[in-house]
């Protein structure tokens, strides 16, 4: 993409696609949370990944290819690790499409799915968070402006709140299994936890398509 950089055509279409992954990412949670209140009934499920299993499985599933083959197109300018990266997220975003995680009473083929389910959304929300905080932030300025010095702590920090809910996820989930202790309903930890996961990887790519706190770098 270097040589490119200046037609303005391209530029616009990244911007674009960037805009248009950050926009799904941040209403997600949110269309499946208040999708399943309308059509089916009050009440949150555990995780983002549970709405498969209700009226709104479609869009679940709908949103994660459509990020997916958005991740896939995009390579950003610099081909190398943009790209490579791009992909591994749209393999992790598809993947966790296609390998549901595991219902309330699974069998043992619904359980292996299940485990590679959680392996592909770990995958899908690790390249993510590499993305806001090492490409991101990369410039092709020795000095860089006010403006994207303002837009590189906010990428920092949408990928330290993706890292962070990442961990404390798998710590939730792993102390929960050993000291199999309760949590009110209506908490929900998972779900929460992705939810900020999937709204902070949402604000990067927003930012990083121009829509906020922009100037002339993109």
């Amino acid at each position: 993409m270097k040589s490119n950089t200046n037609n303005p055509t391209l530029i616009r279409s990244y911007l674009q696609l960037r805009r248009a992954i950050g926009y799904i990412g941040i209403a997600l949670p949110f269309v499946l949370l208040f999708g399943k209140i309308i059509f089916e009934g009050a009440g949150i499920e555990p995780s983002i990944s549970d709405y498969y299993y209700t009226v709104m499985g479609d869009v679940f599933v709908g949103c994660l290819f459509a990020i997916g083959v958005f991740l896939w197109s995009y390579e950003g300018y610099d081909t190398g690790p943009d790209n490579k990266v791009g992909n591994i997220a749209c393999i992790g975003a598809i993947g966790t499409a296609l390998f549901p995680t595991s219902p309330d009473l699974p069998g043992l083929c619904q359980e292996i799915i299940g485990y590679f389910h959680y392996l592909f959304a770990v995958g899908f929300l690790s390249a993510l968070a590499y993305f806001s905080i090492c490409l991101f932030t990369k410039t092709n300025s020795n000095q860089p402006t006010p403006k994207k010095r303002f837009r590189n702590k906010i990428y920092r920090y949408c990928g330290y709140a993706i890292a962070g809910s990442i961990i404390a996820m798998i710590l939730f989930v792993a102390t929960k299994r050993v000291f199999d202790y309760s949590v009110p309903e209506w908490l929900d930890v998972v779900f929460w936890l992705e939810t900020v996961a999937v709204v902070s990887f949402g604000f990067s790519w927003i930012v990083k398509g121009n829509a906020l706190f922009r100037d002339q770098e993109a």
